[in-house]
């Protein structure tokens, strides 16, 4: 198996990958909300949204110009989302894609979209139109944690992750950036993820790559249970590293697509543990189920139970919580059966607390910013993971003022 090695500078490690962020005035607040990724060279591009039936407008957009599988640049703004915001929303994506293609000698067809914030205001055009030349401008191979930043909205720290990995003796980098703290759930969250790489990727390959990795990654947290309505992960694959085209059922496309989804992987854990008012990031792993349906319909089911995420925030190791949660899941629930433990102390034997248990090492264990919950249910072979985080006061008060 190819050994991966980590890397700094986000997407802009990929080779070929400029990027630039900046303060176009959207956000009231002066900080950076225009965001700009471009590869110098035409690439095979794929992208997966949000499954939300409302829609923002730099969504539906994209929806059509990821069609043709090719992109070249990626425009995202943060402080408004351009959701529900009628006709005018279109033609102001329209715009901005025309704008940003024309500025780089591009198709508006070769630029992908998007937008987060609140939703219902309109863009503010006027700012947007005087900020994109500069936003070009600005684009630079040292600019991911610039466009890193621009992409946040009560994110409190930018999320970036990169890593080199070797096929076929030559050197593929990939890249990311990803922003998301609220309405994270399953089918994606109110999230960004953009990815690059160097790697020679074949058309009918990319999406199946992404699709799976987004599935295993960014598919398998929660904050709070929420869908958000402008969820976006694309990718673009600019060939830079000029290795043989990774084509479908090859060894070099499932090394390709384990980086891939290391990467996303490290910035899913990064947007869970940067959750609004989250203190713990707790991995939810479920044994034991009769399918691996049944197991993440369990992890889902206490991964999302507020009761669950108020005692993982106040550390008290209130296992009826977790068995009320499974309970209420789709999955089949022997109670008798179930096994829980917390890292690797054993809470919870065969439906009821075990003999012995060392609450006091449970305590402590979930005091920690970041473990593990196991459960098994002891009924099949079935198992998958979620990623949560606690529910604090923070995120009421963040939440309870998210307009204001």
């Amino acid at each position: 198996m190819t050994d991966m090695q980590w890397l700094d500078g986000g997407i802009t490690a990929v080779p070929g990958i400029l990027a630039s962020g900046m303060a176009a005035g959207i956000k009231p607040s002066g900080k950076k909300d225009l965001a700009l990724i471009y590869s110098s060279a035409p690439a095979r591009a794929a992208a997966v949204f949000t499954t939300n039936q409302v829609k923002g407008a730099p969504v539906l957009v994209s929806q059509e110009h990821i069609r043709d599988g090719r992109a070249q640049a990626i425009v995202a703004s943060s402080g408004c989302a351009n959701v529900c915001t009628g006709e005018q929303g279109i033609k102001d994506a329209r715009e901005m894609t025309k704008t940003v293609g024309e500025l780089l000698r591009i198709k508006p067809g070769q630029v992908l979209i998007a937008a987060t914030g609140v939703i219902g205001q309109p863009l503010p055009m006027d700012k947007i139109r005087g900020a994109l030349p500069k936003l070009v401008k600005g684009l630079t191979p040292q600019g991911g944690r610039s466009a890193a930043e621009a992409i946040m909205t009560t994110d409190t720290r930018p999320k970036e992750a990169a890593l080199r990995l070797d096929l076929g003796g030559r050197p593929i980098t990939i890249g990311g950036i990803a922003k998301g703290v609220a309405m994270l759930e399953p089918h994606l969250a109110t999230m960004f993820c953009f990815l690059a790489t160097d790697a020679m990727v074949s058309a009918d390959a990319l999406p199946r790559v992404l699709k799976r990795t987004a599935d295993v990654s960014f598919n398998r947290i929660t904050v709070d249970g929420d869908q958000s309505t402008s969820d976006t992960v694309a990718v673009l694959a600019n060939g830079l590293a000029e290795n043989a085209p990774l084509e479908r059922g090859s060894r070099g496309l499932r090394e390709f697509a384990r980086g891939l989804e290391a990467v996303a992987a490290r910035l899913a854990r990064m947007l869970v543990a940067d959750g609004e008012g989250a203190t713990k990031l707790v991995e939810v792993a479920v044994s034991g189920a009769r399918t691996r349906r049944e197991a993440l319909l369990a992890a889902r089911a206490v991964a999302n139970s507020p009761l669950v995420k108020t005692a993982i925030y106040g550390a008290d190791p209130n296992w009826g919580r977790i068995m009320m949660a499974l309970g209420k899941s789709v999955a089949r629930v022997a109670q008798d059966r179930v096994s829980i433990r917390f890292g690797d102390e054993v809470l919870v034997e065969k439906g009821t607390l075990r003999s012995g248990a060392r609450l006091e090492k449970i305590r402590a264990l979930m005091a920690e910013p970041e473990y593990m919950i196991g459960i098994d249910l002891g009924l099949g072979r079935g198992q998958d993971r979620v990623w949560t985080s606690d529910l604090s006061e923070e995120y009421v008060r963040l939440n309870g003022k998210y307009t204001t």
